[in-house]
């Protein structure tokens, strides 16, 4: 599989910034891309840099709707797989942080909603977001088995280990990672940690650019089930960062051939409860 993360600012107009995410499509699959990913809110400003206004409603989107037909007729024409991520409007009037899923036919095959939902200064989420009500799917496209953990997501070995258990072979993380947030390096120790105890790709697509509050970092990355970083994005940059992966890699990973084999599920309820 060839993966592009489209590393690129948000300019603040929806139909300019979808237009762009077009674009960027394009120039993706003319390098080889077959699967391509967005990073969260990308064709939007990041609205939980402030507290939720009353009418917040008022700046999601359906889903489907215009943004997935246009990504949804390009994908088809092009025979690519696309992930997006959107503000959801959903149809029981709550809003969501989502990832639709569209294969490379143009089908959508379905949206992962961001299940864990944090509030703190610059990141005011609660306000925007409903907890996701769709679990972890994995979505098995015509370029391989696609995992999503939105953003927030990533920090639950949990919800990692639940798509590796769904067969993933590779995770794609749409993140707002904003610069100085966490200390250098950890939230890519994260993830090269959970491709190696999962044994699945993990491929993250970061936010980038100055916004209202937060300037956010960039420095997308793939890692493979070896825990190894194979590519990486620089930091403020726009860009589209083309990796290749093997997934032949992902039976033979440690986790597929050990790890995951010598499980415990019996004794980890007890351990755990249900707090």
């Amino acid at each position: 599989m060839r993966i592009a993360l489209v590393q690129q600012h948000v300019v603040g107009k929806h139909e300019t910034d979808v237009e762009r995410g077009l674009e960027a499509v394009r120039k993706a699959a003319a390098q080889g891309a077959q699967v391509i990913c967005f990073a969260e809110l990308a064709f939007a400003p990041f609205y939980p840099q402030q507290p939720a206004v009353p009418a917040v409603i008022d700046l999601a989107e359906p889903i489907p709707g215009p943004t997935t037909d246009a990504f949804s007729a390009l994908a088809a024409e092009l025979g690519v797989v696309i992930v997006l991520n959107l503000f959801e409007r959903g149809n029981d009037g709550r809003t969501y942080d989502t990832s639709p899923v569209i294969d490379a036919d143009g089908s959508w095959l379905g949206s992962t909603r961001m299940i864990h939902i944090t509030e703190y200064e610059g990141f005011h989420e609660q306000g925007y977001y409903a907890p996701g009500d769709r679990g972890a799917p994995v979505y098995d496209t015509r370029h391989g088995r696609i995992g999503v953990a939105i953003c927030y997501d990533r920090h639950y070995p949990e919800y990692m280990r639940a798509l590796a258990l769904a067969s993933a072979e590779v995770v794609i993380v749409p993140q707002a990672g904003a610069v100085g947030e966490w200390p250098e390096g950890l939230y890519e120790a994260e993830m090269r940690v959970a491709a190696f105890q999962n044994g699945y790709f993990t491929a993250l697509c970061n936010r980038v650019g100055a916004e209202e509050r937060l300037s956010f970092a960039g420095e997308s990355f793939v890692c493979g089930p070896d825990g190894r970083v194979l590519a990486r994005a620089g930091q403020g940059t726009d860009e589209i960062l083309v990796c290749d992966m093997d997934l032949g890699q992902v039976p033979t990973s440690h986790a597929r051939t050990l790890f995951l084999r010598d499980r415990r599920p019996d004794l980890y309820g007890d351990w755990l409860g249900h707090n």
